[in-house]
């Protein structure tokens, strides 16, 4: 009776299991089918409205048909997708100025960049940037700079006190559970394993991230100061002395231009379009432009630019939307260096590293790609670690001044878990082996000095490969590289001087310099993005798995959430890693 009610209830769960994906899989194709290739009529006198209080992705997105089942508000906009539809605004004669939403841009300083001299860009057209927000942060603030006039809601609140960089440490976490890390490293700045052994930063993690953290501070405070046509100076003692705690006060010393509620910014904008006060605004959205004419030429099919984006951690085998694999990053490369019809690639690197197996099969396939045609890296908000390993064997780096690159090191960490497992759950191992290292490593139990070697050894000579490939990459000297290597954190404004980047810029300049190299002349060619987005079906199955995943953590753990998910990340790694401090949050 009991195994026949067990039957019973798997057909009725399965049943419904059937019938709830099926509704999904409807309502996607219905998106789909309505959305269709319909294209957007720009009606005269509009405005480009864009949201910017999203999370920024490097390639392009497709709108999610799933958001409102499965949403938890998050949602992301291709930086790719806005670069262009910005370019195109700017000729178009429909299209008189950009309005903008901008309280909270989820995005590294070097992204938000590329966003911010657009916009300068555009403003060369004559047309109108206005934007406005009911709270700002700092990154905001910094985006709004582009602004001709940026206004805050007077009961709202900014953040304007400089920049911070915060750690979170878990070896407390790890004494009180009975977990001991065990860790192999070359290099006193390869602190990605610091969290894990430590309580604070060490005096040398904490000397390179306040010299990276001023550099970054010194750019964008300059191109703020530049902006608003004060000097950095000026700028530096409005945020010393903590000057601005209100909205008034960011008008008063000349960070924002205006105060005023919704209604005043819509009276702002009909006067910018010349509109009558009871007026409709005509406004287009970033999704319904996209779909607009294009105005900006492209030149022959025949002639393309690949831009393979590699975008999130560095893992072995197949990629995620959000990390990096080695057999799905070499297919593309592949893909792209056996296309005659592309002449140039450039490497879109946004990552902070990872596995070093991974990142050394994707730089075997990048030597061998550039042997064909040129191979450009244009770094992001960070390629670091793994993710200078892949842009070292590019004929050639741009990377934007506030980019954190560099990291050349290599670690390897073990975790030792007999405390928790004999005192604190009463759970005992035993066994027996054919040789003297069968069980090595082990996670059991303490390892012996010479197991310990074994690892160090290996990540000795992972080091040791890892500079000599980027010694040889970069045409150094190896002991030139070594003195700048050693795990050791940089800015692009920092590297260019030290001869780990070639170039400051976005991923336009990028663009131009693999043109060049390819010899191809302005307009001449086209630019393609790799890979394409996921389609509406690959969307829902894998918000299927992500969000239930995430659900059952935070249903179980609440606020620690997070840190079990970095433990969970602790078990996926390989013994030797390239990887620079992830969690690391500028702010």
């Amino acid at each position: 009776m009991v195994q026949f009610l067990k039957y019973v209830l798997a057909t009725i769960i399965g049943i419904f299991l059937f019938t709830l994906i099926s509704f999904f899989l409807m309502i996607g194709i219905g998106a789909m089918l309505s959305g269709g290739d319909d294209k957007t009529e720009v009606k005269s006198n509009s405005v480009l409205q864009l949201n910017l209080n999203t999370q920024f992705t490097e390639n392009g997105v497709k709108e999610d048909p799933f958001s409102n089942i499965f949403g938890n508000n998050e949602t992301k906009t291709s930086i790719s997708e806005l670069k262009s539809a910005i370019a195109n605004a700017k000729l178009d004669p429909n299209i008189k100025g950009i309005s903008m939403k901008l309280e909270y841009p989820s995005a590294g300083f070097a992204e938000l960049e590329e966003i911010r001299n657009d916009l300068l860009d555009f403003k060369k057209s004559g047309k109108f940037i206005y934007s406005y927000a009911e709270i700002m942060t700092e990154k905001a603030v910094y985006l709004s700079s582009a602004a001709t006039k940026s206004f805050i809601n007077p009961a709202g609140g900014i953040e304007f006190n400089g920049l911070d960089a915060e750690v979170t440490f878990m070896k407390g976490l790890f004494d009180k559970i009975g977990v001991k890390p065990v860790i192999f490293r070359v290099g006193e700045f390869k602190s990605a394993i610091e969290p894990y052994i430590r309580t604070n930063m060490s005096p040398e993690n904490k000397m390179q991230v306040s010299e990276y953290i001023n550099s970054i501070s010194n750019h964008i405070y300059g191109k703020m100061a530049e902006s608003k046509g004060m000097t950095k100076a000026e700028i530096d003692e409005i945020l010393n002395k903590a000057l601005i705690q209100k909205p008034e006060d960011a008008v008063k010393y000349k960070i924002l231009t205006d105060i005023g509620y919704e209604d005043e910014y819509d009276a702002a904008l009909r006067k910018a379009l010349g509109l009558k006060d009871d007026a409709k605004i005509t406004s287009v959205s970033l999704s319904s432009y996209g779909k607009a004419k294009k105005l900006v030429k492209e030149g022959s099919r025949d002639n393309r630019i690949a831009v393979i984006v590699a975008e999130g951690e560095i893992n072995s085998g197949k990629g995620q939307s959000e990390t990096i694999g080695s057999e799905t990053f070499v297919k593309e490369l592949i893909k792209a260096r056996k296309d005659k019809k592309i002449k140039a690639i450039v490497l879109r690197i946004n990552s902070p590293g990872g596995s070093a197996m991974a990142s050394d099969i994707m730089w075997r396939e990048i030597e061998l790609t550039k042997k064909v045609k040129p191979v450009i890296a244009s770094m992001g908000n960070v390629a670091a670690s793994g993710g200078y390993y892949m842009a070292m064997g590019c004929d050639s780096i741009v990377a934007q001044p506030t980019t954190i690159t560099g990291s050349i090191g290599i670690f390897g960490m073990l975790i030792n878990t007999q405390e928790l497992m004999n005192n604190k759950l009463g759970i005992t191992f035993d066994g027996v082996k054919t040789h003297e290292f069968a069980d090595s490593p082990s996670i059991t139990r303490e390892m012996s000095d010479a197991e310990k070697m074994m690892i160090q050894n290996s990540v000795n000579l992972g080091y040791e490969k890892f500079t000599s490939k980027a010694a040889a990459g970069r045409r150094m000297k190896i002991e030139d590289l070594k003195a700048v290597a050693g795990g050791r954190v940089w800015t692009g404004e920092q590297a260019i001087k030290i001869g780990l980047v070639d170039k400051l810029g976005g991923i336009d300049e990028a663009i131009k310099v693999a043109a060049n190299k390819a010899k191809l002349k302005a307009g001449d060619y086209q630019v393609k993005y790799y890979p394409f987005p996921k389609t509406e079906f690959e969307q829902i199955m894998e918000k299927f798995n992500k969000s239930g995943e995430d659900a059952k953590l935070k249903e179980y753990l609440g606020i620690l959430a997070p840190f079990a998910k970095e433990v969970k990340s602790l078990q996926k790694m390989e013994k030797l890693q390239a990887k620079m401090p992830y969690d690391l949050e500028i702010k």
